[in-house]
């Protein structure tokens, strides 16, 4: 699959890869939306992946997808390249390159599937995005949908299991990854651990109540009540 939202960088590719017998180009898509659905419906192995586009990034397609699948990453910047290492990306190529060097990154693209390494590449993605500080919107994929979600209007988060549930707007969103993920992922000004299974957007707090002893409860804007517990309390005090 390629993906790029310049025609003349997807008629290269598809120039380049037609070249090869044992490839098909499966589908071409004109962004990161179109790419996390196709994927999704598709199964491609391999993605050629354009990391600077409008509303959907390439590290962000990555965080989405949940099939085991080689990503070559295609850009003009090279300041990506580390990051897409960091990843464990099959290969990176930086434009213009030669149909030579995209020979090359199908040939990694190809070994990496052979050893089976590429299931670790939406975990190092996620990760990657933590450690660029915090984010002003999370992407959540349902289906072969993509929401996006600005984190000001992110009410509370709830663990779930695997999933974490993402309440805003009284949209009710499930994103695959950890609370210990998601609150690293956020900017602990705003956002704060009151429970081992809620993730509090201080802004939305209306009043706490005494629910028990050592006990207490998050009244929020929306009417919700999120319980609190002695440590989630120590450090919602703090912030407050």
């Amino acid at each position: 699959m390629v993906v790029d939202d310049e025609d003349l960088a997807r008629s290269i590719l598809r120039e380049y890869l037609a070249a090869h017998a044992d490839v098909e180009v499966v589908a071409e898509c004109a962004n990161g939306f179109e790419a996390v659905k196709g994927v999704a419906e598709l199964y491609p192995d391999v993605l050629f992946l354009d990391i600077q586009m409008p509303k959907l990034n390439g590290f962000e397609v990555v965080d989405l997808i949940d099939e085991d699948i080689a990503v070559v990453f295609v850009t003009a910047f090279d300041e990506y390249a580390l990051k897409a290492f960091e990843i464990h990306a099959a290969d990176y190529l930086l434009k213009p390159f030669s149909e030579d060097r995209l020979t090359l990154a199908l040939d990694h693209a190809k070994e990496q599937l052979a050893s089976g390494t590429t299931k670790r590449v939406k975990q190092l993605a996620e990760e990657s995005l933590v450690h660029d500080g915090p984010v002003d919107r999370l992407v959540i994929r349902e289906g072969s949908r993509v929401e996006i979600v600005p984190v000001d209007r992110v009410e509370y988060i709830e663990a779930q299991d695997d999933y974490v549930r993402v309440i805003s707007a009284g949209k009710k969103l499930l994103k695959k990854t950890t609370m210990n993920t998601i609150e690293t992922m956020l900017d602990p000004r705003r956002f704060v651990r009151i429970h081992r299974s809620y993730l509090l957007n201080i802004e939305q707090l209306v009043k706490l109540e005494l629910y028990a002893k050592d006990s207490r409860m998050a009244i929020l804007k929306n009417g919700a009540r999120l319980a609190v517990s002695r440590s989630g309390y120590s450090r919602l005090k703090d912030l407050l």
